[in-house]
């Protein structure tokens, strides 16, 4: 398992990779949208939503590659026979792709959060939202990958099954920033989106590993 987490690690950050791509993205999309906004006052409400649909956005950039190139040259076979379960092995490469793709975004945020004009009692919020919101966007991913896994130009099909279940956990982690950013309580949020990430934890290596052995008959 270590050894299939450094790997999809080093591999992410390759040319080409999905890691920095996604990193690039959040970037640029953080940087745009006060330039078409414009006006403090505007970017200050909506500026916590705009950081987590950025987020999102980035990190389903990289999910069709999660194991669709492992498919391709085969490596993917080897994972399913090697001797861990399969459910540990997703568990090590949705691990790879948060530390590729979710933690770079945690880090970036507070830059994003000071160009959208968000409010500095917001930003802790905004922080701890994506530290435990984001993990769940790769869990989640993994399962939809495993069943598009396969399929030519599954990306879009792939978009299509996550997005739905993306939403919960942007919303909660939105709503934790506006809370923080008006003088409320952000921990009711918080914990939801705490209890959707722990949900996603406990199902997806399953659901995830059941739809590679289908796929793989």
């Amino acid at each position: 398992m270590k050894a299939l987490l450094l790997r999809d690690l080093a591999l992410a950050f390759r040319l080409g990779g999905g890691g920095l791509m996604a990193l690039g993205f959040f970037a640029i999309a953080g940087f745009l949208i006060p330039i078409g906004i414009g006006g403090t006052e505007a970017l200050g409400r909506v500026a916590g939503g705009v950081i987590w649909v950025s987020a999102l956005l980035a990190c389903l950039l990289s999910l069709d590659r999660l194991f669709q190139a492992d498919f391709e040259d085969g490596s993917l076979d080897l994972i399913l026979l090697a001797p861990p379960p399969l459910e540990l092995s997703v568990l090590a490469k949705a691990a790879a792709h948060w530390l590729t793709t979710g933690a770079p975004l945690v880090a970036l945020s507070p830059l994003l959060a000071l160009t959208l004009d968000l409010a500095p009692a917001a930003w802790p919020a905004l922080i701890l939202s994506l530290l435990i919101g984001t993990p769940a966007l790769s869990l989640v991913g993994a399962a939809g990958a495993a069943l598009t896994v396969g399929v030519r130009r599954g990306g879009l099909l792939l978009s299509l099954l996550v997005l739905p279940l993306y939403l919960p956990t942007m919303i909660l982690g939105a709503r934790a920033v506006e809370r923080a950013g008006t003088g409320l309580d952000p921990w009711p949020a918080l914990a939801l989106s705490g209890a959707v990430t722990l949900v996603a934890l406990a199902a997806s290596p399953f659901a995830a590993a059941a739809a590679l052995r289908v796929n793989l008959r």
